[in-house]
């Protein structure tokens, strides 16, 4: 007799392991930068077979921590310290525009959106969560902006530090931090004080940026 199909709920609850599993190891530094994925030997550690791990890699590509390679097999994606840096500089103007943008164009609506992604990351259960809940926070500001072009290019920024985040997040003390931060910007976005809030936001990303930093190089803050 076949063995019953899993339900949709149990199939996603199924994948969500596995992300959480695999990044665990990439986050571990189990598998170094430049390294291929040994597909077999994870598949046979998690017990499952080669496809929910192949969907597991997509994700994983898509938060920067893994390269694609068709036909080649996958690799842990390497990190350039300088490129880090370069990216959070880019970042850092990007905020700034958020801040004086969003201050005066953001509806009721994208406010109570913001007020709840804020009150969202009060109440994270682990570091990857407070990571997906920061994304949603930080982009709820940036489509305040109400400026597509904005947005696109704060998406694409995105994607390159998400894997950093990550990163940066798995300590508790920079989540505290974070959160502070947060608070100030929230100060200054119900204020609608736009050159308060680009500054702030400016500064946090910063200060992320450095907290990035010290941890590819093994520093402690």
């Amino acid at each position: 007799m076949a063995a019953p199909a899993l339900s949709e709920a149990e199939t996603g609850t199924l994948h969500e392991q596995i992300v959480s599993k695999l990044r665990a190891v990439l986050l571990n530094g189990e598998l170094a930068d430049g390294t291929r994925i040994p597909e077999a030997q994870l598949c046979l550690r998690f017990g499952i077979s080669r496809t929910p791990l192949r969907e597991a890699l997509k994700v994983l590509a898509a938060e920067g921590f893994i390269e694609l390679r068709p036909n080649r097999g996958s690799i842990v994606a390497p990190i350039d310290p300088v490129e880090v840096g370069h990216l959070f500089e880019m970042k850092g103007a990007l905020e700034q525009m958020i801040g004086r943008l969003a201050a005066v164009r953001a509806t009721p609506e994208d406010a109570e959106r913001i007020e709840r992604a804020h009150a969202a990351l009060g109440r994270p259960a682990d570091p990857a969560a407070y990571t997906a809940l920061n994304q949603d926070f930080h982009r709820a500001l940036a489509v305040a902006t109400h400026n597509p072009v904005l947005l696109q290019s704060y998406d694409n920024l995105q994607k390159r530090v998400l894997r950093l985040r990550f990163v940066v997040n798995e300590n508790p003390q920079r989540v505290l931090e974070s959160f502070g931060e947060h608070e100030g910007i929230m100060v200054a976005f119900r204020a609608r004080a736009r050159l308060d809030l680009a500054e702030r936001l400016e500064e946090h990303n910063r200060l992320t940026g450095e907290a990035v930093m010290r941890t590819l190089k093994g520093e402690s803050a």
